[in-house]
Parts: structure tokens; C-alpha cells; sequence
């Protein structure tokens, strides 16, 4: 367990949103089954090793959490925890799931066992939320998110790191801002800003549509395209860049 303040655990009581959590991610796995047999069947196939990946990131209140996503890597390919869009540790099939997101669909699993929800902050590597622990003293007293914020508006963060020392940018150009946004959510979550989040992020992966996020209020809205050179920069206010 990774304790970075002095909070004792409360107890929590089941409320509304860990029933939509039970009741919205159990009935994706049962409609999405053929979608992520058909998934783990192609991963079998292309490449050697285990079908899934844990991810080790930073749970409720500290705990460790083995965040579980598709496997899109070669298996034991070394490396740090960012990846880029072109990131030759991709197998082929991998590529396809990093590009569609697909990879993150067993997460609905750790929603189900109650370590992540369905909106919250992205749970983050260790070695990151060294970096900022009076910040995430805070986040982590939510429960880490399959979507949010910083999924929407980071979506394409793989094409926009600095592909010579992309570990450096993220730390100093895009982690502040997904901070900053994790923020922004956890003061003023509530159901109706989680049913929000789900609402756009459906428009986000059915609609193939890329969200903006306002840093200062929340709100949010499609991406307009801004052409190939200024997508690469970060707006002032509506942030539409993801891990």
C-alpha cells in the first residue's frame, strides 16, 4: 500500500453511483462478450504471452491497484510507462487496440470488484504521483475512473509527446495539466457531472469525436480540428490532448 496521508479509510456506503457502476459496467460485459472474446483470440494469435496486462497504478486511498487492460505489447518488451501512438513495443493487434481504446475494456472488471468507477480520475503510475503527492493526497480520496476529464481531453496524448524524450514532456508539459483537470473534477463531482462524463464519452467512442475539456469550469464540448501543426499545441483554455 502506497500511504501518502495521514487519513484514516472511511467506510463506504452503497449510493448511487456504485449502483450505476455495478449495474452499467455488468451489462457491457455481458453485450460487449463476443466483441472481447473475438479480442482475446486475435492477441492469442498474433503474439506469445498472457492475454491481459496489469497495469500497476495508484488506488483509492493509496492501495496499489493492478489496473487489467487488453495486452498491446510484445511480452516482457522493456520500457518506461509512456507510450507513444507509434510506440514500436506495439504488436500488431496491439496497435489497433491502442489506437480504438479497446485495450481499456477489462477495466470494467475492476469497476465491477469495486476498486475503479466508472468516472474519477485516471489512475496513475507510482513514479508519477511521487512527483505531486500533496496533489494526489486529494485525487486519491476518490476512486480512480475508467473515464473522465483527463481520458476525455488526453485521448490522444500518444501523438503529441516529444518522440525524443517523451517520458521529460509528459512529466513537465502534460502531467500538470491532467493534475489540474483530476482536480477540477474532484471539487465539483457529483452524479449529474458523472452522467455528463459517460454521456461524452460515448460521443467519444461511438462517434469517433475528439472532446475539449475547459481547464477553468469543466465544461465540455467536440474539438474542432485546428490543423495538424496546432493539435500538436495545448489551447489555453479547452485542453484536447491522453494516457
Amino acid at each position: 500500500m502506497i500511504a501518502i496521508w495521514p487519513t484514516a479509510p472511511r467506510a463506504q456506503s452503497v449510493n448511487a453511483s456504485r449502483l450505476i457502476d455495478i449495474a452499467v459496467a455488468g451489462a457491457f460485459l455481458l453485450v460487449l462478450m463476443p466483441l472481447l472474446l473475438v479480442i482475446a483470440a486475435a492477441i492469442r494469435i498474433d503474439s506469445r504471452g498472457p492475454i491481459f496486462f496489469r497495469c500497476r497504478r495508484v488506488g483509492f486511498r493509496g492501495a496499489e491497484l493492478q489496473m487489467l487492460k487488453f495486452r498491446k505489447m510484445r511480452d516482457g518488451a522493456p520500457g518506461d510507462a509512456v507510450t507513444l501512438s507509434t510506440d514500436e513495443r506495439f504488436t500488431s493487434v496491439g496497435r489497433v487496440l491502442a489506437r480504438t481504446k479497446l485495450d481499456e475494456l477489462p477495466q470494467l472488471w475492476n469497476v465491477l470488484k469495486g476498486e475503479m468507477t466508472l468516472v474519477g480520475p485516471r489512475p496513475e503510475d507510482p513514479q508519477f504521483v511521487a512527483l505531486r503527492s500533496d496533489d494526489y493526497a486529494t485525487l486519491l480520496t476518490v476512486k480512480p475512473g475508467v473515464t473522465g476529464f483527463c481520458q476525455l481531453a488526453f485521448a490522444k496524448e500518444g501523438d503529441v509527446l516529444d518522440r525524443e524524450d517523451r517520458v521529460r514532456d509528459y512529466v513537465e508539459r502534460l502531467f500538470p495539466q491532467k493534475v489540474a483537470l483530476d482536480l477540477l473534477y474532484v471539487n465539483r463531482r457529483s452524479l449529474l457531472l458523472d452522467l455528463r462524463i459517460l454521456a461524452w464519452t460515448s460521443a467519444a467512442v461511438v462517434g469517433r469525436r475528439d472532446i475539449a475539456v475547459d481547464r477553468s469550469t469543466g465544461a465540455l464540448g467536440v474539438r474542432e480540428p485546428r490543423g495538424e501543426k496546432a493539435a500538436v499545441s495545448v489551447p489555453a483554455r479547452g485542453v484536447g490532448l491522453e494516457q
